[in-house]
């Protein structure tokens, strides 16, 4: 299993509040994964689920903010199957721009470095449950993806 190379980022944060150890984890990839200002998607995200995001934005929000700034979600897990993926260089796309979905939890990952305010990845063990893929074409990310799969999946085999 190969570690993802950590990157620490606020995401532009620091420009506007002072505060740290805050649960903006939405605010902060999406800033992050998209470019944007910090404040511009913070205000855009009130905006969107009626409440601020300082303190973390509802699961059932989320989805709604990851389309407004046009994620496209890549699942990775089933109901009932397990983990398959998890939070390492070895089993999420190493191109392009992503927020990863884990445990309690949304990350933003650049072209295979993570960017958050933590290395969340638990040593490259964090499950995760999919992806919102910003940019290029998602089929062109998913093919590359899957491609990189199969490889895996027989090499695991030999």
């Amino acid at each position: 299993m190969k570690q993802l190379v950590f990157n620490e980022n606020d995401g532009g944060r620091a420009a506007y509040f002072e505060a740290q150890g805050v649960g903006d984890c939405v605010t902060r990839a999406v800033a992050i994964a998209t470019g944007m200002d910090y404040k511009q998607v913070y205000d855009t995200i009130t905006k969107l689920v009626g409440y601020t995001p300082r303190n973390g934005v509802k699961h059932s929000h989320t989805k709604k903010v990851m389309n407004h700034f046009g994620g496209r979600w890549i699942p990775l897990m089933k109901i009932g199957t397990g983990c398959k993926h998890h939070l390492c260089a070895d089993e999420i796309p190493m191109h392009g721009r992503i927020i990863c979905n884990v445990s309690k939890h949304v990350t933003a990952v650049i072209d295979g470095v993570l960017n958050d305010t933590y290395d969340c990845s638990r040593d490259g063990s964090r499950c995760v449950y999919g992806y919102w893929y910003f940019g290029e074409s998602v089929y062109q990310i998913q093919e590359t993806f899957h491609a990189r799969e199969i490889e895996r999946s027989q090499n695991n085999k030999n």
